[in-house]
Order: C-alpha cells, then structure tokens, then sequence
C-alpha cells in the first residue's frame, strides 16, 4: 500500500515541480542512516541525476562568506549515527566521487556500546521514553538491563580504523555522545553530549569538526546556545524544508528518506513534498507517521 501511494505521488508530477521550481535555489539536506551498498547505489544515483549533490562545507563556506553562488538544485547527503554498515558504503562513495556527511555518536564509535534505540525496551513506546526526563530514561533502560557504557559482544557502530580509512573520502561530525533526547537533558547533561562530542572527535579521531545533528531532530533555545559556545558553525534539525540564505545555520532543514528501497518513496520525500502532504492531510499515525532517530 506504501509503495503504491508513492508511486501514485510521484507520477502526479507535483514531486517533479516541487524539485525543479521549489528547490531550485534553495539547498536541500537528506538524512540516512544505515542503508545497504545496493540500495545506496541506485539511491545516489537518482540524487546526481535530478540534483547537484554539494557538500556541507561548500555550503558553510558560501553561506559565511555572504554568497549563494551554487549550481541549481543543491543537495547535501548526510547520515546519522555512526552505524557499522556504513563502512560498507566506502567503495561506492569512491566511485561516485559523492561528497557525505557523517554525523557520530562520538561515544559509541570504537567501541562495543550499543545505540540505546536498538535496545528492546518492551514496557514503554519510543515516544513515551522522548517524553522523559533524560535521568528518568536512562533508569527505565537500566532497569531493563541497557547501559550506555555497557559492552556487548557484538558491534553496531564505525570502529576507529574503519573512521581512519573513510576519513578522506567522507566529512565526518558530532551527533553527540550517546543519542540522548536534548530537551529532556539537564542543562549540565546537555553540554557535555554537545561540546564532549566534539572534544572527543576531535581529540580521539583527529576530526576537524565544525557542524552538529540534533539527535531525533529535537533540540531547544538553550541547545542552540550550546552550539555556539562548543564552536560549531551549524546544526541541523529534522523539520522539514529547504535552505535559504536566511535560514538560521544551527536550524538548517533537513529531509529524513527512511532509508527506503523505494525510488519513489526517494523521489517524493527528496522533493519536501512529502511533508507538506502530511501536514495538509493530518496524517500522525500508522504508516504516515516515522519515528525518526
């Protein structure tokens, strides 16, 4: 039913408007997070035929310096988390000459720590832990036997020679520490995922990181502050849209494909469409609704 009604979308051309008048002259950001090499081929190759894939510094560097000065249809690929299969996508991104950015949970890199969101957590909904204070969150998963700092014995995240040998072909920056929800953090708690990420990236990995995720796409004023006091040029949310030469850099837009198989679920989602429809439809549960991470 889901690929149906993409392909229904997509072939309405309103996508196809969308991409060709809408995003013209605005740069558009896309969020993955652990999708296969097969897929990723056929997924970047749509994006390099029907956009101009840029990176994120030539788009800081454009955006600082005063100037817009980029090809039409501007798009940034990014991925969130650090996920162990990334590492499988070093090849294609070599062929492709494609430039990424990776954001990492600079805590569970190079390690055997597990993200916290792959723990089965059956007593409470994702949404019903976004709601707790993070103190609270992290007492119900230890109550369930998850830790931050445990390790297991298998790895879910990049390990520190598979960051070492994609350092030169992908731009790598912070997503925290552990992936905690920031508005629900201390102010204390906050600083330390927001600023320790980068320190330790930096320290650790050798990283020249200068752009932050907001884990789930949720942060607050107070977060953004502490953006800008760790040093940090930008940070990218998860609303939906594209940039401007007005656009707050630590509010960029960004747009969440799913990691999805399905060109047309890519080439309706690529395009804000989707967004849009939901919102004018009022779609928030079953299928229409994706817990983002």
């Amino acid at each position: 039913m889901k690929e149906i009604l993409f392909a229904l979308i997509r072939y309405t051309g309103l996508p196809f408007c969308f991409r060709e008048i809408l995003q013209r002259n605005r740069v558009t950001i896309v969020l993955f997070h652990d999708i296969s090499p097969k897929n990723a081929e056929v997924m970047f190759g749509f994006l390099k035929r029907n956009y101009s894939v840029i990176s994120l510094q030539e788009f800081l560097d454009n955006y600082y310096a005063g100037t817009w000065n980029f090809p039409k249809k501007p798009l940034i690929i990014t991925f969130d988390d650090g996920h162990r299969g990334n590492y499988t996508l070093l090849p294609l991104i070599k062929k492709l000459n494609i430039p990424i950015t990776m954001f990492l949970c600079a805590g569970i890199i190079a390690t055997k720590r597990h993200f916290w969101f792959t723990f089965r957590y059956p007593d409470y909904s994702f949404r019903a832990l976004q709601e707790m204070p993070n103190r609270t969150r992290l007492a119900v998963l230890h109550k369930a036997g998850f830790t931050p700092e445990t390790e297991y014995d298998d790895v879910q995240s990049l390990s520190r020679q598979e960051i070492e040998e994609m350092a030169p072909y992908i731009n790598f920056q912070s997503h925290t520490l552990f992936h905690p929800f920031l508005p629900k953090c201390t102010a204390e708690e906050a600083e330390r995922e927001i600023a320790g990420s980068k320190s330790l990236l930096e320290q650790e990995f050798g990283l020249s990181v200068n752009a932050f995720s907001y884990p789930n796409g949720d942060y607050s004023q107070r977060d953004i502050g502490l953006c800008k006091k760790a040093g940090y040029r930008c940070a990218i949310t998860l609303d939906a849209g594209s940039n401007t030469a007005s656009t707050d850099p630590f509010c960029l837009k960004r747009l969440s494909v799913n990691d999805t198989d399905d060109i047309n679920e890519l080439a309706v989602k690529a395009s804000g469409f989707w967004g849009i429809f939901r919102a004018l439809l009022g779609f928030q549960n079953g299928f229409f609704k994706e817990a983002e991470r």
